[in-house]
């Protein structure tokens, strides 16, 4: 397994959510080299853009979108599955999630966000 760490930005959303559900959701938040070599789809999706890779790991109503460095897992941002979905749906873009999100100036803005925020 790799060390999970997470930003202001993707720490605060977490903290956001009821005491119970964070604790389901870390309990099953683990990424492992083989969870990234072999993405099903299901759980765990990837994401690019000029150059970079963003992970996305699908766990009941929400995402964790994160990047790999240096063997640790930098969560940038955790969202509710609602936030895309109604993008998606009012876009009308007939995508898969992940890659109507590849290509969404305001997804990767939210990444952006989360990539400069200070790691916790």
């Amino acid at each position: 397994m790799l060390q999970i760490v997470f930003n202001e930005i993707s720490a605060a959303e977490l903290s956001g959510l009821e005491i119970l559900e964070q604790l389901e959701l870390l309990e099953e938040f683990k990424v492992g080299e083989d969870d990234l070599e072999n993405l099903n789809g299901e759980r765990f999706g990837k994401i690019e853009r000029d150059g970079i890779v963003l992970y996305r790991y699908r766990s009941k109503d929400y995402r964790f979108y994160f990047e790999v460095k240096k063997g640790a897992v930098i969560v940038h941002r955790v969202l509710h599955k609602g936030t895309f979905s109604d993008f998606l749906f009012r876009s009308k873009m007939p995508l898969a999630e992940d890659e109507a999100l590849a290509g969404s100036k305001h997804f990767w803005k939210l990444i952006d966000e989360g990539r400069n925020a200070r790691r916790l």
